[in-house]
């Protein structure tokens, strides 16, 4: 099992845990994606997981109950990073031609650390991120050209009812790396 494995299943585990905490009352709650509920939230997470197996050929079971659908949806995921033939299938995707294990480390795995953070604002849970973690999105994040930034800034420019970061919200410069890296993506930290 290589980096990228290792990486989506450390914050995997973070990411159910979360969820496995969630009180049933707690899924309509309003997240901080504007918009989502803590439910929505989860099923954004899923649905991602499922796009990530189509360049693969593979698809998600339905699942009911929302800590299976992603117990299931990280499986399928697992699965992938762990079969050299699926994890190395290219495809062209909205970031370049690139194989399934990039897709995956690029799109769901940074989604995890993030959404993490949602679910956990959302149901008063602990919202520490992992300090590698913000390490490495911050890093990502600025360097980011800000002709592709004001893309990911603006909804419906990668399809009908997306958007990938919302308007920017400012925070001290000496502020925690955290709070930087969540007011840099549209959240208030």
């Amino acid at each position: 099992m290589g980096e990228i494995g290792e990486r989506y299943r450390r914050r995997a585990d973070a990411f159910e845990r979360t969820v496995a905490a969630v009180r049933p009352y707690q899924w309509d709650n309003p997240s901080p994606c504007a918009e989502w509920t803590a439910r929505d939230v989860l099923d954004h997470v899923v649905e991602m997981h499922s796009v990530m197996l189509i360049p693969v050929a593979r698809k998600l079971p339905a699942a009911d109950d929302l800590l299976i659908a992603f117990q299931e949806a990280r499986a399928a995921i697992e699965d992938v990073l762990d079969d050299p033939i699926a994890a190395l299938t290219e495809s062209d995707t909205p970031i370049g031609r690139v194989t399934a294990e990039q897709h995956i480390d690029q799109v769901v795995s940074d989604d995890l650390v993030l959404h993490g953070w949602d679910l956990a604002r959302a149901t008063g849970q602990d919202e520490t991120i992992e300090p590698a973690d913000v390490e490495r999105l911050w890093a990502i994040t600025v360097a980011i050209p800000p002709e592709l930034m004001a893309k990911y800034r603006t909804p419906g420019a990668f399809g009908e009812g997306i958007e990938v970061y919302g308007a920017e919200v400012v925070v001290p410069p000496d502020a925690p790396l955290q709070d930087r890296l969540l007011g840099l993506l549209g959240r208030e930290p």
